[in-house]
């Protein structure tokens, strides 16, 4: 350990009885401790260090307002906004493209999720637990969408702190499916799913984010095509985190042709955040449209997950559908053949250790063994309103069950998170075995098809709130913590059995997961865009 001085500034407010301190917070018993003195100087040195880093000025990626101003700001009238799904909305677009250039989203219209940053445009992470926090900078993934024409067009609302999986937690109200209103879209990226799915909307492409299936659940249950890429394909550089390990930026889109469009358009790596050192994109929509036969699978091998069909949260009418579904997988070409992986059915457990105690951290400022860019600004106001009453009050049951959890797990099970980090990494090793002789693994993306909002009208419980997520993301989650790319494709349509349209005959769309190796996005893009290709989804 180096040590550049023993001078301590005056005013300092480090002294013995700091120590001691400290020495009692250990848990230890010192009575003996005559170098009290000497440790006050070295952590008197330490605090005036930490002072004068704290005044200096932060280093952000800086935006060019000439070239990308930020137009027509404004929060949406409720009459504008009757999906609830839209957050701040605005204009940004490209005024000084470079000429010469291909221009891959050329007027595309885009949203973002209400994680993503953009400088001068509030952030409201859908709660009331920290409020006020305007970002001074573009998120990487922002900066790319506006290089390659694509014009955005506003926020997406986002589930509270990106902690609820169904989509009547944000503070600003539920954001409603729009295949059926006072139905749930899914999360977190619930008010992309919405506004993406919603064909009035007119917008291609929605930037969403997925810690735990919050890309693929939404997708799932707005008939979207949503995209969780390879662990650190796209940066997640001037982003909202919840756990360095997990988060990753996905693809929310109506078409597989446009997710890959929007996938080629931000992957690869910016420099800045490490998930993604060294990692390249591909050109996975040049690659679709240069297929002399899309809809052949002729080659390829697909392994049918028996734990991820068997999960006792998967219903049986979900099950069937995605068998049917796979099927025709077969008929397009593709053999499929049943596979195990016990260690799936682990994974949710895997999961919940590092994201309670990782998210727990996180939201603690504990951001250690990273390089890239924190948004320290957000993290501050974290810190604050975990001891304020008021604020605290105001926390979703999610977010104050991520800092019992973690808190606990942190006093209690000091090795948990390590020791999940070890079993994700076996997590991976195993999906892995089966993909030395499989292209695919197929399962139910969520166990059951989109279910009622809980009446908020009435007072509700923590596990009243919690209750319709139970086992959603079962499926979704261990894949966050391997890695691998997984893909929601919608399959088919199922009549509501719940909630005030049941035995209407409304119909809600059912989702087949498609997993790939690390970086072969484009594998699964093939097998998605075949059977797009070749069925109506909306009709099975």
């Amino acid at each position: 350990m180096s040590v550049f001085t023993f001078e301590v500034k005056e005013g300092n407010p480090v002294n013995t009885e700091t120590i001691a301190s400290l020495t009692k917070e250990l848990g230890v018993e010192d009575e003996k401790f005559e170098d009290s003195k000497d440790y006050a100087t070295l952590l008197g040195v330490f605090h005036d260090s930490c002072e004068e880093i704290l005044k200096m000025e932060d280093y952000l990626p800086t935006v060019d307002y000439k070239r990308f101003p930020r137009e027509n700001v404004h929060f949406p009238s409720a009459e504008n906004n009757k999906l609830g799904a839209w957050g701040w909305k605005f204009t940004v677009k490209d005024y000084q493209p470079l000429l010469g250039t291909r221009k891959l989203l050329e007027g595309a219209k885009v949203c973002v999720k209400d994680c993503v940053a953009v400088a001068d445009i509030p952030m409201l992470l859908g709660t009331n637990f920290i409020t006020d926090y305007v970002p001074s900078t573009d998120a990487t993934v922002v900066t790319r969408l506006l290089e390659q024409g694509a014009i955005i067009e506003g926020k997406a609302v986002c589930e509270n702190l990106c902690h609820s999986a169904t989509s009547h937690s944000a503070a600003t109200g539920v954001v409603h499916n729009p295949w059926a209103l006072g139905y749930s879209t899914g999360g977190s990226s619930s008010g992309t799913a919405a506004i993406v799915a919603h064909e009035k909307e007119f917008i291609e492409i929605g930037i969403g984010a997925d810690q735990g299936g919050s890309v693929r659940i939404p997708s799932a249950w707005c008939g979207l095509c949503g995209m969780k890429p390879t662990f650190g394909l796209i940066p997640f550089t001037g982003c909202a985190s919840n756990e360095a390990t997990n988060d990753t930026l996905g693809i929310m889109t109506q078409t597989v042709l446009s997710n890959a469009k929007g996938l080629q358009s931000v992957a690869g790596t910016d420099g800045i955040d490490d998930r993604g050192f060294c990692i390249k994109g591909d050109t996975y929509y040049d690659k679709l449209l240069a297929l002399e036969n899309p809809r052949r699978l002729d080659g390829i091998k697909i392994g049918l997950l028996l734990e991820g069909f068997e999960n006792p949260a998967v219903e049986e009418r979900v099950k069937e559908c995605c068998y049917e579904a796979v099927k025709k997988l077969e008929k397009l070409g593709a053999t499929v053949e049943s596979v195990s992986i016990p260690l799936h059915s682990k994974g949710p457990l895997i999961w919940s250790g590092i994201s309670k105690v990782g998210g727990y951290l996180t939201k603690m400022g504990c951001g250690v063994g990273r390089r890239g860019t924190s948004l320290n600004d957000l993290n501050e106001k974290f810190v604050t309103s975990m001891h304020e009453t008021e604020r605290w009050s105001q926390a979703y049951p999610s977010t104050k069950n991520i800092y019992f959890n973690g808190m606990y797990a942190v006093k209690k099970f000091p090795t948990l998170y390590g020791k999940c980090q070890n079993l994700s990494r076996k997590l991976k090793d195993d999906y892995n075995k089966v993909f030395s002789e499989f292209d695919i693994l197929v399962m139910p993306t969520v166990p059951f098809i989109a279910r009622s909002h809980c009446n908020l009208k009435k007072a509700l419980t923590p596990l009243d709130l919690l209750g319709k997520q139970v086992g959603l993301s079962s499926n979704t989650a261990p894949f966050n913590q391997s890695g691998h790319p997984a893909f929601a494709m919608p399959c088919g349509m199922l009549p509501i059995q719940e909630g005030p349209l049941n035995d209407s005959g409304v119909k809600l769309p059912v989702s087949l997961q498609l997993v790939g190796r690390w970086y072969e996005e484009l594998t699964v893009y093939k097998v998605a865009f075949a059977f797009e290709q070749s069925y109506n989804w909306k009709k099975l």
